[in-house]
């Protein structure tokens, strides 16, 4: 490392180090490069696989823990950004470029949740959640209707940038956010009370207290990219010591105290849009930056993306 050279593990707050989040390996493992721009890592337990998109070249690729090979998982995939698995395992999918939430179900046919709200076409869902009740929940930016690098050049017509449950029982699309400029990753709290949403383009995380109905309340600030500060938040994810892992773009990978405190970073090159927890031991953080996909396995455990409810098979 030269002088002008970053650490890999940046400690802000001595929490950082002793919550064990410096250990691990010492440095980034590159397991593909050639990406557009990668988005959405996902590890699949059951195939022992990682699935990512690459959102210009509207594919979604693979990566083979056991023998390390990587392939083509599905290719005109309607630019494919977030994706996420519900409690039975399936792959839910948002396409930017359809302009909808998508499942794969088990024999590989393709199963549309949610194209429309109250008759009107999606923006570009760009990240989803699953609860422990079923429920799914994505952000709809406009970044897939903005250009067509990442989707196709369209007008709104929602008019704004929200955030949407879909019932898992009826599959009606509500409307349970409508105060951010550009929605993006989104996670549940461990114990599910609060969902936390990040706001690429006003710099900053919101948290809000989730009812039993299903509906939002609140939409505290959570954290904020510092003044003057290069980057802007992307997705999110929880370890099991409930700190709040997100990717920050052109700042690497923050690390928050429950408390909202920034206590540590890890410094990647490139623009960080994407992690995931994965492994045997979900020690192990994908992260998806520019053309490239690392890992590091750490001394850390991530929760798992669907939360309590998961089915330990998946």
């Amino acid at each position: 490392m030269t002088s002008t050279e970053r650490p890999l593990y940046e400690i802000i707050d001595d929490r950082f180090r002793t919550g064990r989040c410096t250990v691990g390996d010492s440095h980034l493992e590159v397991l593909h490069e050639g990406c557009r721009w990668a988005e959405g890592p996902l590890y699949v337990p059951a195939w022992r696989q990682l699935i990512w998109s690459d959102i210009p070249n509207d594919r979604m690729l693979r990566w083979d823990e056991a023998t390390g090979a990587v392939g083509v998982f599905r290719t005109s995939a309607g630019h494919p950004n977030g994706n996420t698995l519900d409690h039975q395992g399936r792959l839910i999918t948002c396409e930017q470029g359809n302009r909808r939430v998508t499942r794969t179900e088990h024999d590989g046919t393709v199963t549309v949740l949610a194209d429309h709200w109250e008759g009107k076409r999606l923006n570009s869902p760009n990240d989803a959640a699953v609860k422990s009740d079923g429920s799914i929940w994505f952000s709809d930016p406009d970044f897939g209707i903005t250009c067509d690098y990442e989707g196709h050049r369209a007008e709104s017509e929602t008019g704004s940038c929200n955030v949407y449950r879909i019932d898992p029982e009826t599959g009606q699309v509500t409307l349970v956010a409508d105060d951010l400029e550009a929605p993006n990753g989104l996670v549940f709290s461990p114990d599910e009370r609060q969902l936390y949403v990040s706001d690429t383009r006003a710099g900053r995380i919101r948290v809000y207290d989730v009812r039993p109905d299903g509906t939002l309340s609140r939409g505290d600030v959570f954290a904020e990219i510092q003044e003057g500060g290069t980057g802007r938040f992307d997705n999110l994810r929880f370890d099991d010591g409930g700190r709040l892992w997100a990717a920050a773009m052109a700042d690497g990978v923050h690390c928050y105290d429950p408390d909202g405190t920034l206590i540590g970073r890890l410094n990647v090159p490139g623009v960080v849009a994407n992690i995931a927890w994965g492994g045997a031991k979900r020690n192990r953080l994908f992260i998806a930056a520019d053309t490239t996909l690392y890992s590091l396995v750490m001394g850390v455990t991530g929760t798992h993306p669907t939360g309590p409810g998961h089915r330990p098979w998946l």
